[in-house]
């Protein structure tokens, strides 16, 4: 997900831990659980993404593709972030490190925020179709949530809106405010939002808003109905997305009835459970061939049409090409023996494969289509020309 998502989801679930423990018996003991608990639980939820700072032990793209939801985004490794962060928080807060001292009830908020802010940050991770391997080492396999797309406004507008409200400083408070509802309808002005996303935006805002503003001091309401939204979302896009597979799984194989569907990678389209971008990989043993359909596609056409889903995020879809339910845009076949033997003989582009999910090569260049359209290159292309004669890589 975007860092913007794991913040807001991070700051309400903060907020949420400091609502729900006993009040310290001094307000300025309060006032620093609150921040303290804010702040462990926002950088808690950030700090897997400090993998970042690894990728140059891999040449590019390799370093990027494999370090970037690496190691600090394991349950294994989220024991020495949380860790590290709580001793960070200790040494250099004194107010905090004073309060902890003294409350039991800071000791388990902190405890309790950290783990839920580092849990958050896979959880989420997890939800689109990029994906993580959270049981490296045990399993160095990835998991594609395949539901949520990686810049989701519901979780934005879901815990943005009782956040700002909870802001004492009326400018401040108008400001967030105004972002939270400028940068939806301006994606909507862009063609990346349909017009129905807009009203469930505007309904989840409305809910959420009205039950924070009608709770007392200490309420809890609006964080709660913001964080259910935010799983009941996730819910709905997982139904969807099963739903998708199945959909096409039932068209291509109406039109390759000896092909095998290998994997389909679904990403979704921003607060909307209809549309559907996907990758479907497809092997036919027997013709000696794999093929990438790359295309959109929608769960409900009687309802929305794919034709209608948003042009933002996939282009302009041909009417006379694409049936009420799917479109293709792409159609790409590949000899199946030939990629199999360039992972047996080259290292870079074995290793290269750990992360490619729809893997396309022409030539020496290899892409992952699940990020762009075949012949463009996009942050997965890799050229393995400039590898020759180079020993294989360290650090994988």
């Amino acid at each position: 997900m975007d860092n913007f998502s794991h913040s807001l989801v991070g700051l309400a679930v903060g907020e949420l831990v400091q609502r729900s423990l006993a009040p310290e018996p001094q307000s300025a003991q309060q006032q620093t659980r609150r921040r303290m608990l804010l702040v462990a639980c926002g950088a808690a939820s950030n700090v897997p993404d400090l993998d970042l700072l690894l990728k140059s032990l891999l040449p590019d793209p390799l370093g990027y593709l494999l370090l970037h939801r690496g190691h600090t985004h394991t349950l294994l490794f989220a024991v020495p972030q949380g860790v590290l962060l709580a001793t960070l928080l200790w040494l250099l807060w004194p107010a905090a490190r004073r309060l902890l001292a003294a409350s039991a009830a800071a000791r388990r908020g902190l405890a309790l925020a950290i783990t839920l802010g580092l849990l958050l940050h896979l959880a989420m991770d997890f939800l689109n179709s990029y994906g993580i391997h959270p049981f490296y080492p045990i399993d160095p396999h990835w998991l594609f949530g395949d539901m949520v797309f990686i810049v989701e406004p519901v979780f934005w507008i879901a815990t943005g809106v009782p956040l700002a409200l909870m802001v004492r400083s009326r400018p401040m408070r108008w400001s967030l405010l105004a972002l939270l509802a400028g940068v939806p309808l301006w994606s909507a002005y862009t063609g990346f939002l349909h017009a129905g996303s807009l009203a469930l935006l505007a309904t989840v805002a409305l809910i959420a808003g009205m039950l924070q503003l009608r709770a007392p001091g200490n309420g809890r309401a609006g964080l709660l109905a913001g964080l259910a939204t935010c799983l009941a979302f996730v819910g709905m896009q997982a139904i969807a997305s099963a739903r998708g597979v199945a959909t096409l799984a039932a068209q291509l194989h109406q039109r390759a009835p000896a092909s095998e569907l290998v994997d389909a990678s679904m990403t979704a389209y921003p607060a909307n459970p209809l549309c559907w971008n996907f990758v479907a990989v497809e092997r036919n043993e027997a013709a000696g061939v794999y093929r990438l359909r790359r295309g959109v596609l929608s769960v409900a056409p009687a309802v929305l049409a794919v034709d209608h889903c948003p042009a933002g995020l996939a282009g302009a879809i041909d009417r006379r090409a694409a049936s009420p339910a799917i479109a293709i845009l792409s159609n790409d076949a590949a000899n199946l023996s030939a990629l199999r033997r360039l992972a047996r003989d080259n290292c870079y582009f074995r290793d290269w494969l750990r992360f490619a999910r729809t893997p396309l090569v022409r030539g020496d260049v290899a892409s992952d289509v699940r990020f762009g359209t075949p012949l463009a290159p996009n942050f997965s292309t890799i050229d393995l020309a400039q590898f020759t004669g180079r020993a294989c890589p360290l650090n994988v």
